[in-house]
């Protein structure tokens, strides 16, 4: 026996109950317990589930109790089993065309026995772990699939919903339409409308009433109020019918061809798994919104969910029940009900099975117009507007109509297989189709590749080079990311004869990477410091752009020579290298010190520091309203290395030395011999090069359409505090103010300045924005001044602006008004207090304003507080937390931005 193995003697009666040495013992075994929260969430989670199952069920021919097998089994077994705790799963909308066809063809027991063995498929896929690669397909894909089902979903209920009945195929219903028109049932059409009316007007309920009567799910209120309607009314029209449970029908062994049946089992899986899998991901995002949210819940394990799918699927198809997949209006209202476990999902599955049992003869007043409309609805809205936006601005609506229009006119399957077909046509299109261009403007030859630069390019890429004269002046443009080996051999091969020839070169691109050539006298050598070498192979990434950087005459006599500063680097302060004042006026530099040079913080070899646009922040820039301001962080060492805007040469001395591109000294000079006016020309020169080619449509679109900003953004005019990098907002985001002391001078208020008031109402009456946000930031030199200020004395324009902070003062002077706190820590001193006090108060003056106070009324306004600690980089956002505790400024963290 192990020493490690407790023993007791067999003579004991009560034998002790042993645990492991140092250790605590064993905590008492708890009770099963729900949070109310789950309890809360369940009931609203059900409201909507119960309306929906039906009429889920009913848009595909099943038995109607097949739509509640299905919900309530989706609630307890994936509720259990599942791997994302918060998605609700249950008969889903995107299953309805599938199965709709299923039972068309081989009848409901058949279906049935489908639904079982894809849920048995699905179990395979999950022990083989490939839940992840389901998350490979183009989301053009999905959201055409999802457009064209939603599609077939519409026309079919709008027969039902005019007082007739639906054919099998779209085509069908679309001849059979106006025929329909001409034949309307009032009873239903009455029942119909009033259904979509209520849908439509319930979730824009205004006022505080409207937003409690808000909570109640409008697709619930919505047949509730058809359905008393139709009662009192005393509408003789088809109602939902409930056969006794006795008589349900269950799953059969499959009858029919093999080849088919392998199919529809393959379709089943494969909508069902991509539906779930996506689902849980968004829930994941879902989740990551609400603060405090993240630390409980885990993120989805979706080896597990998809297992859990497929028990699902087995029970509910050995069941009589639909297929089942995650379903995200639910999952959605789950989340936002404030759901914090798998509780809430299996609470209503519970209440499911319970309205089934007992709610039997309620249920069978509902008019099948009702649920037709809701359906119908649901259709509708899965035809996103939002989606076409993306895939457009993608550059991916053929994948996404061909997607449709398979799905509408030939099926499910045969829609996914035609987009994928077509996704992998545009991504082999986009791949190989270069085009290159030469022309010669002011005695310089451009030679522009748009595309990705591979070796079926290599010909007409050699072409174009060799068409440039011998000794001229060269910019090659590379607006792609992405160089193969053969193009790279190509292009460094004849840069370094067109350099020896006694020409110059500057490549350029939207993704620049490191010089071409290395070690010529005329060239720049690769990025490794070391500007020796022939140009060995692989030196450049396959994956990186090439940037060669032309010498500039007179290069010691350049004002910017000697900066080791790159694009995107002034809001680092310019931690760079001040040229020495010898090669400022055209003498011998200063000689190099002994020993290598000290380099500044967090420099790279060679001198390099700053941060540079990386690739992720210029697709989020191109990309229309998704910006970022990922591209003013700082990259990796990996990622600066191969996306060097400017490239070292280094001489005999071992001194690294910083070659400008054309044009860059007559620009500086023309501006001053002045250090600022040097670091201005060399932002702006560097902007115009690198950066305005990735924002020029954006800004392009913003000066057609207009400014639209989402918030009006109040801060301090400190020079820490960057805007757009706090937020993640780019152009046309932020309509920002900036003063001393982030100040909101009280309306009515006699003041010599009126900007602030005049900004407020143009954001608030003409922009339309929906929030406004106060930002204050530690070590505010405002705040100082207010404390170090004495009464009387010369009233300077300083003086009478900060007089509107006086209140703030007060304020935190006041015994009776609990402070202002950060959660975690108490305020470090008495300044970084009156900070956080001055955001507060500055926010009860943004209240006073009449164009404020109107809009926080309507609820189209909101106001929000931010402290940003700038030596800790850290953002704190003001939450109320009641009457008589104060005001805490809580973090905001990496979980909480990313949603």
């Amino acid at each position: 026996m192990s020493a490690c193995v407790p023993t007791r003697t067999s003579d004991s009666p009560h034998p002790e109950r042993v645990h492991p040495p140092h250790s605590p013992p064993r905590a008492p075994h708890r009770r099963f317990r729900v949070a109310g929260a789950d309890v809360s969430a369940s009931i609203a989670v059900f409201l909507i589930a119960l309306p929906l199952s039906l009429g889920i069920a009913l848009a595909t021919g099943a038995p109607l109790q097949a739509g509640l097998v299905a919900a309530a089994v989706g609630g307890l077994v994936a509720g259990r089993l599942g791997g994302s705790p918060l998605q609700v799963s249950g008969p889903a909308a995107g299953l309805t065309v599938v199965t709709a066809d299923l039972i068309h063809l081989y009848g409901w027991r058949t279906t049935c026995a489908i639904t079982v063995l894809a849920g048995l498929a699905q179990l395979g896929l999950g022990c083989l772990r490939v839940a992840r690669s389901a998350l490979a397909v183009s989301p053009a894909i999905v959201h055409g699939m999802l457009a064209g089902i939603g599609v077939t979903i519409a026309v079919a209920q709008m027969h039902i919903v005019l007082g007739g009945s639906p054919q099998s195929a779209v085509l069908d219903n679309l001849r059979s339409l106006p025929a329909q028109l001409a034949d309307l049932h009032p009873a239903a059409v009455a029942v119909s409308a009033l259904t979509l009316i209520l849908l439509l007007l319930w979730p824009r309920l205004p006022g505080r009433m409207g937003r409690l009567l808000r909570k109640v799910p409008a697709a619930l209120v919505a047949v509730t109020g058809a359905t008393a309607t139709a009662v009192f009314a005393g509408l003789t029209q088809p109602r939902v019918e409930l056969p006794s449970w006795s008589s349900h029908g269950l799953a059969g062994l499959p009858e029919g061809p093999v080849l088919g049946l392998v199919a529809a089992v393959l379709t089943v899986t494969l909508v069902c798994s991509v539906q779930s899998l996506l689902g849980a991901v968004a829930v994941d995002k879902l989740i990551a919104a609400r603060p405090g949210l993240t630390a409980q819940v885990s993120r989805s394990d979706l080896d597990r969910e998809l297992l859990g799918q497929g028990a699902t699927n087995v029970v509910s198809g050995a069941l009589g029940g639909l297929p089942v997949a995650g379903v995200a209006v639910r999952s959605a209202a789950n989340v936002q009900a404030g759901a914090v476990s798998r509780n809430s999902t299996m609470l209503h599955g519970v209440l499911v099975v319970v309205a089934a049992l007992l709610m039997v003869p309620v249920l069978e007043l509902i008019p099948l117009a009702s649920l037709a409309a809701l359906v119908m609805a649901v259709g509708i809205q899965m035809v996103s507007l939002h989606h076409i936006r993306t895939v457009t601005r993608h550059r991916e609506v053929p994948v996404y109509a061909i997607t449709t229009l398979g799905v509408v006119f030939l099926g499910v399957l045969e829609g996914v297989t035609l987009g994928i077909a077509v996704a992998v046509a545009v991504s082999m299109h986009r791949l190989a189709r270069t085009r290159i261009t030469h022309d010669e403007k002011e005695g310089v030859h451009h030679v522009h590749v748009r595309g990705q630069l591979t070796f079926l390019a290599v010909p007409r890429l050699s072409r174009a080079l060799h068409q440039v004269p011998h000794g001229s002046c060269v910019v090659v443009e590379l607006d792609g990311s992405f160089m193969d080996h053969a193009a790279y051999e190509t292009l460094q091969d004849w840069q370094r004869t067109h350099t020896a020839q006694g020409g110059s070169v500057e490549l350029t691109g939207r993704r620049a990477g490191t010089g071409t050539d290395a070690g010529t006298g005329t060239g720049t050598g690769p990025s490794t410091g070391s500007g020796s070498g022939s140009g060995s192979e692989g030196v450049v990434p396959a994956t990186s752009s090439v940037q060669s950087v032309a010498p500039v005459n007179g290069t010691a006599d350049s004002p910017l020579a000697g900066c080791r500063c790159r694009p995107w680097t002034p809001w680092r302060n310019h931690q760079c290298d001040s040229p020495p004042p010898a090669a400022l006026h055209g003498g011998r530099a200063a000689e190099p010190q002994a020993g290598p040079p000290k380099e500044p913080s967090g420099a790279e070899p060679g001198g390099r520091t700053g941060a540079v646009l990386t690739q992720a922040a210029e697709s989020a820039v191109t990309s229309g309203p998704a910006r970022s301001a990922a591209a003013l962080a700082p990259t990796t060492h990996t990622e600066r290395v191969e996306q060097n805007e400017q490239t070292d040469t280094t001489d005999s001395t071992g001194r690294g030395e910083r070659t400008e591109p054309i044009g860059a000294t007559s620009a500086a000079g023309a501006t001053g011999s002045g250090p600022s006016g040097r670091q201005l020309v060399r932002g702006i020169s560097a902007f115009q090069r690198n950066t305005a080619p990735l924002v020029r449509g954006e800004l392009a679109r913003l000066a057609r359409e207009g400014q639209q900003p989402s918030q009006l953004f109040l801060t301090c005019a400190d020079s820490r505090l960057v805007t757009s990098m706090i937020t993640s907002s780019g152009p046309g985001d932020l309509f920002v103010v900036r003063n001393v002391g982030n100040l909101v001078p009280p309306p009515g208020e006699e003041s010599r300045d009126d900007s602030v008031a005049a900004a407020i109402e143009y954001a608030v009456d003409v922009l339309k924005v929906r929030s406004i946000t106060v930002c204050g930031h530690s070590g505010c030199g405002a705040m100082q001044a207010l404390f170090d200020a004495e009464p009387g004395g010369v009233q300077t324009p300083l003086k009478r602006w900060l007089r509107h902070g006086l209140p703030s003062l007060e304020r935190m002077a006041d015994p009776g008004r609990p402070w202002a706190r950060l959660a975690g820590r108490a305020a470090a001193d008495a300044v970084e207090q009156l900070c956080l006090t001055n955001v507060v108060e500055q926010l009860d003056h943004l209240r006073a304003y009449t164009s404020v106070a109107r809009a926080l009324r309507a609820e189209e306004l909101e106001l929000h507080g931010v402290y940003f600690h700038v030596g800790e980089a850290q953002a704190y956002l003001l939450s109320e937390v009641g009457e008589g505790k104060g005001e805490v400024f809580d973090h905001v963290g990496v979980a909480d931005l990313s949603a």
